[in-house]
């Protein structure tokens, strides 16, 4: 990569917005220049009419190594404002976001996987949290995270050794949503990507911010949370259209 290369490569596709990260010589680590590209690229996936999901990939083989360590102790965390870790980590997105992960997904790297809605990966790619070896604490959602992701003790185990998980392993907890031949999760993550657009997008993105917002909340305060923010969409043309085409026996025709 030349160093005028972007550290961030975003493509936009029909519907989706490619958000690579560029830095493949230390393995996509996160600098603060890559930190407000992503930011940026994010900002684009939310504010664009034109994209209804993100995908978010690293360069040249690998996903993303976690924050860049040779520039910790001058420049600290990465972090963009209250978005977090590269602007992802504790942003409230309100379309879908991808991984696709080949290689390695380790410390930040994991953390922006984590971040995401949907999870691809290559049979080859693995996941860690490497904080504690590093007197460091997995502190931009893997430590809240990931025992909600994987059995209490699978994630205690990687975040108290700093042991890595493979993504056959991963997948088969459900931490992975497709496990694909090595250099095609990205393939994979596109075809998944395909499957949700195939469906109303704002019942996709109201969806999204239902479970975003009441996580953790007991049913009863959740119903009150999710009804003022679900009843819309009952009373759009998509809501009319899906009915419609479902009674008619037809793929519906969602208005883009």
């Amino acid at each position: 990569m030349d160093s005028q290369d972007p550290v961030v490569v975003t493509e936009p596709r029909p519907g989706v917005l490619l958000i690579t990260l560029n830095r493949p010589r230390v393995r996509n680590a996160i600098n603060q220049a890559l930190a407000d590209a992503v930011d940026a690229a994010l900002t684009r996936l939310d504010t664009d009419p034109s994209l209804a999901i993100g995908i978010l990939t690293g360069a040249g083989g690998h996903f993303c190594s976690g924050m860049d360590l040779k520039a910790f102790p001058t420049d600290g965390v990465p972090l963009v404002a209250d978005r977090g870790l590269a602007g992802l980590t504790r942003a409230r997105l309100r379309k879908p976001l991808i991984a696709a992960v080949e290689g390695a997904a380790v410390a930040g790297g994991f953390e922006l996987a984590l971040a995401c809605d949907l999870i691809t990966a290559a049979d080859t790619a693995f996941f860690a949290l490497p904080e504690v070896a590093r007197g460091l604490v997995a502190a931009e959602g893997g430590a809240i995270r990931l025992p909600g992701r994987l059995p209490y003790h699978v994630a205690m185990e990687m975040l108290l050794t700093a042991t890595s998980l493979p993504a056959p392993d991963a997948a088969r907890h459900g931490l992975v949503n497709q496990l694909a031949p090595e250099g095609q999760a990205l393939a994979a993550a596109l075809s998944l990507a395909e499957r949700v657009q195939a469906n109303s997008r704002d019942a996709v993105h109201v969806t999204k911010q239902v479970v975003q917002d009441t996580r953790g909340l007991d049913d009863h305060t959740a119903f009150a949370v999710q009804d003022p923010l679900s009843a819309p969409v009952f009373s759009t043309t998509s809501a009319t259209e899906g009915a419609t085409a479902f009674t008619e026996k037809r793929p519906p025709a969602w208005q883009r």
